[in-house]
């Protein structure tokens, strides 16, 4: 199954899920264009989860409308099921069994004849770099086969759609390399992606789209450039000569205010959000230099995506771990 010609992927319209008397998601519209990689993105308990979660058709929503590959969620779900592929934060995999098997199970699942699974699954091993290792039980892959054979395993029924819900959680740097080439094939070839991350970098150099999403609802959306130039404001960073940062932050301190400063005594750098740029340099050079502070470097840049969003949710906690909605 695919979205209508020309249709999103996925539009959402007022979409509210509630557990008890917690309100997870507060009314979200959010549209992924088919074709496109879509980013969602916020902080811990913002409710991404639950939002992918009746995407997927796992929950359904209280009230509002999905519509996903051109089918309303709650009335034909499993029509919609076919049509998509899920990635989870963690390897949904058999570790007793072997790899080509695990596949194999799951085209079955959806549908796939034994011969028809097994010839797809022997294509994903080769595709993703695992043909050597099919024949092995999953306990004995590393975290990066895992979630690769994971990955290939969304992909069994060809899926017009492929949501990804924190797919490189707990890997390592090498590991999300290898599963973002992997991803890279797939964007190139068309399929479209819906991709929830705690790594803002993978959102800031792939996706075509971002969604901010923060205490149930959608805040704010655009291309990371828009919304890093949403913030209004600029970073100075500066690299120290010398191993004095304490010295260097109490320098500054006194003409920064200390949520716009931020101090790496490891790394000898400091980032200060400059809200009139160049003023921001120039005063920042002067304090380090009228206390004999040396720099090795100091610059004016755009901020980072991590530093947008940070702005953009008002400092709510970051990223880091998987989220309870």
């Amino acid at each position: 199954m695919t979205a209508p010609a020309g249709g999103p992927a996925i539009e959402a319209s007022g979409v509210v899920k509630s557990f008890g008397t917690v309100q997870a998601l507060r009314g979200v519209d959010l549209t992924v264009p088919s074709g496109s990689l879509t980013a969602l993105l916020g902080p811990n308990g913002a409710g991404k989860t639950t939002l992918v979660r009746i995407f997927a058709t796992l929950l359904r929503p209280d009230s509002g409308t999905v519509r996903v590959l051109g089918r309303d969620v709650t009335a034909f779900p499993y029509a919609v099921r076919s049509g998509i592929g899920l990635t989870g934060q963690y390897a949904g995999l058999d570790e007793a069994l072997r790899g080509r098997d695990n596949l194999v199970l799951i085209g079955r699942l959806a549908g796939l004849g034994r011969q028809e699974a097994l010839r797809r699954a022997g294509q994903l091993a080769e595709r993703f770099g695992l043909a050597d290792a099919a024949g092995r039980a999953v306990r004995t892959y590393s975290g990066g086969m895992r979630r690769r054979l994971d990955l290939a395993a969304s992909l069994m029924n060809r899926p017009a759609l492929l949501i990804l819900d924190e797919p490189t959680t707990g890997l390592d740097p090498g590991s999300r390399v290898e599963l973002w080439a992997a991803l890279r094939e797939l964007r190139d070839a068309g399929t479209t992606m819906l991709l929830t991350t705690q790594y803002l970098e993978e959102a800031d150099r792939f996706a075509d789209a971002v969604h901010v999403l923060d205490h149930g609802r959608v805040i704010a959306v655009g291309t990371a450039a828009e919304l890093k130039a949403r913030t209004g404001t600029q970073v100075v960073d500066v690299l120290l000569a010398g191993q004095d940062a304490a010295a260097a932050a109490a320098a500054l301190g006194a003409r920064f205010a200390p949520a716009d400063l931020q101090v790496d005594e490891a790394s000898r750098r400091l980032a200060i959000v400059a809200r009139d740029g160049l003023g921001t340099l120039l005063s920042a050079a002067d304090a380090l230099r009228a206390d004999g502070i040396g720099v090795a470097d100091i610059s004016l840049r755009q901020p980072s995506l991590d530093e947008a969003f940070l702005a953009l949710t008002a400092g709510t906690t970051a990223m880091t771990g998987a989220e309870a909605g």
